[in-house]
């Protein structure tokens, strides 16, 4: 008898472990599902002229801000072209972004990318001019100048024809922009940091903190809401070693049961603890062909009647429907899917049905449309 009850235990203690792999799979290391408060990049700002264009550029008399530009560059060159005819399309307009990262120092580069204003057919093969790169306070942290590479041409024939490759009025310039002043945050002085979670959660939350009061061996972490986790630094850590030590713990996030549907492009995204409780669903499409098959009606020998085309229209309604399935209450997320799948839908047909689902209360989850 001890045998047996020793046998079946060690059969259930297998059977848990097999439960419990797919769980540690799905654990995250800290770095992935955290960020660090003032720890972030910088969005910058700003418009420049793109030069050298080979007809390409913009239209000064449909694109009035660039020669205004072109204008008023040229001035402070010395040179005076008001009033005058400008004829041009070797220039472009464009708005300049770039992303400063967190404790860039001043001399350093970063990437920018260059966007089209105007009407400008491409940006390939020409030269941003020196743009400064303004912030959300209105101060300028960067200058951006250099060629500007595009990812995408546009090529066009006499006749009409065109052939146009991804977008080439965006283009990028690697290293473009040189950093001119600093974002101030001193890191090494702080006494406690704060770990924002990129997908709230509290039961996330709280895991976070259990896994960072376990790894050091005191209660310096606490959860203070659902996006949240406090850490007060130690005495014998730095605010650098520490976040070095904590980022790489290895924590299982929970979300909760959601399904993502884009109607746009028929995508649907289900999470994994999705469930649906017992309900019956027929699903049945409605198709109607119209056909025109146009004859010829002939007047008949030595009369006055002409030649003639009479329309014959058919029209066939087709229903296809395959009765009732039942979907069993409580099943997990491979079940839902394999019985919306013995219905033969279609995932625009998939869509109907989860929402149907949500308003007659039989699925528990959040539905999210984009």
């Amino acid at each position: 008898m001890r045998s047996t009850l020793r046998t079946a235990m060690m059969a259930i203690a297998v059977f848990a472990g097999c439960l419990q792999a797919p769980g540690a799979d799905a654990a995250s290391r800290l770095k992935d599902i955290v960020d660090v408060e003032g720890v972030r990049e910088n969005q910058l700002i700003g418009y420049g002229l793109v030069v050298g264009l080979n007809g390409t550029g913009d239209s000064l008399r449909n694109s009035p801000f660039t020669r205004q530009s072109l204008e008023a560059m040229l001035e402070r060159l010395g040179v005076n072209t008001r009033d005058q005819n400008l004829n041009t399309k070797n220039v472009a307009a464009v708005m300049v972004t770039a992303n400063l990262p967190p404790f860039a120092t001043s001399g350093s580069r970063i990437d920018v990318s260059a966007s089209s204003m105007g009407d400008a057919k491409s940006l390939s093969g020409g030269i941003l001019l020196v743009t400064p790169l303004v912030g959300a306070d209105g101060q300028v942290y960067a200058v951006a100048q250099g060629p500007v590479a595009a990812g995408g041409f546009a090529a066009n024939g006499d006749s009409g024809t065109s052939v146009i490759r991804n977008v080439p009025t965006i283009g990028r310039i690697p290293n473009g922009a040189l950093v001119e002043k600093e974002i101030g945050f001193d890191l090494s002085g702080q006494k406690e940091l704060r770990l924002a979670l990129r997908n709230p959660d509290f039961t996330t939350a709280r895991r976070v903190a259990e896994a960072v009061n376990a790894y050091i061996g005191a209660p310096i972490a606490t959860a203070l809401d659902s996006a949240t986790v406090r850490i007060v630094r130690p005495t014998n850590f730095s605010m650098t070693s520490l976040i070095t030590e904590i980022e790489g713990l290895v924590v299982e996030p929970d979300q909760p049961a959601r399904i993502v549907i884009d109607e746009a492009s028929g995508v649907i995204v289900m999470g994994e603890d999705v469930q649906v409780s017992t309900v019956a669903i027929a699903q049945g499409n409605l198709t109607i062909q119209i056909s025109e098959q146009p004859a010829v009606s002939q007047p008949a020998p030595f009369s006055d009647g002409v030649t003639a085309v009479v329309p014959q229209s058919g029209v066939e309604v087709l229903e296809d429907g395959t009765g009732l399935a039942v979907l069993n209450g409580g099943v997990p997320l491979k079940d839902l899917v394999d019985g919306l799948n013995a219905l033969g839908v279609t995932p625009r047909d998939m869509i109907s049905i989860l929402q149907a689902l949500k308003a007659a209360g039989a699925l528990q989850a959040d539905i999210e449309v984009m």
